[in-house]
């Protein structure tokens, strides 16, 4: 049986004596970036759905791909191989993601990474991945991520489910809004530190209960109170419609 790398040993040997695993939390931006997605079956179809949704250009490699995935096909960022790995398939790839559940070609993936610098995970095996994928969900430019360090898959759940009770779609449409009124003041030429204190206004007001209640009348009130005229939803280009929450986005 070949030898797992060094990364993957190290791991192995934590998780038999009991260590918690010290993962680094990060966000990816993967816009343009090629990822090697190595499955072709249901759990790589939403794979694949999440990597092109970050932008990514996706090297898909399977013989054989189930009906989730192929309704993604063709796909202007995707690359398709049909046939088995080839440790080949990495060349140019910042990361790869292996979704299938063949043993040796899943340590194949995870050792052929290993080897080439990439980092890789492999779905449901953790002593084999390099990253981990937490349980996540979006609101628009809201990511929440949840990661019990592979201790519980479960529980992670658990508390995303919670997480997406307490944040609904209203932040999509809040946090878009935020975005554009921090373009708007910013313009203005102040320095940050003048600019600091509005910024901290807008956050503290009920600016995002106006938005859930879709009370346009009520966002021009906080917007003339904490930025004073030429603030209005109307100034922006925006309409009451703008204010509709997002739908939710889960991993």
């Amino acid at each position: 049986m070949p030898r797992a790398g060094p990364g993957a040993m190290l791991q192995s040997h934590l998780i038999a004596w009991g260590c918690a695993l010290n993962y680094y939390p990060a966000y990816l931006d993967l816009r343009g970036r090629l990822a090697l997605l190595v499955g072709g079956g249901q759990v790589a179809a939403r794979k694949l759905a999440s990597l092109v949704a970050a932008g990514a250009r996706v090297r898909l490699v399977a013989p054989e791909l189930a009906d989730e995935t192929l309704a993604q096909l063709p796909h202007p960022l995707v690359e398709e191989r049909r046939r088995a790995f080839a440790s080949d398939d990495l060349e140019g790839a910042w990361l790869a993601v292996c979704a299938t559940d063949d043993e040796k070609v899943n340590r194949a993936v995870a050792e052929a990474a290993e080897a080439a610098r990439i980092f890789v995970n492999v779905v449901d095996v953790p002593p084999l991945c390099s990253f981990i994928v937490p349980a996540s969900l979006s609101r628009g430019e809201l990511v929440l991520a949840v990661s019990t360090g592979g201790a519980s898959p479960a529980v992670a759940r658990r508390l995303r489910e919670r997480l997406a009770r307490e944040f609904g779609g209203e932040w999509g449409p809040y946090l878009r809004l935020m975005r554009v009124l921090r373009g708007r003041v910013a313009a203005r030429g102040r320095s940050a530190e003048e600019n600091r204190p509005l910024f901290f206004a807008l956050a503290d007001s009920d600016l995002l209960t106006r938005v859930a209640d879709r009370d346009a009348e009520g966002v021009d009130a906080v917007l003339a109170r904490v930025l004073g005229p030429g603030h209005t939803l109307a100034d922006l280009g925006w309409s009451p419609r703008d204010l509709e929450p997002l739908a939710e986005e889960a991993s």
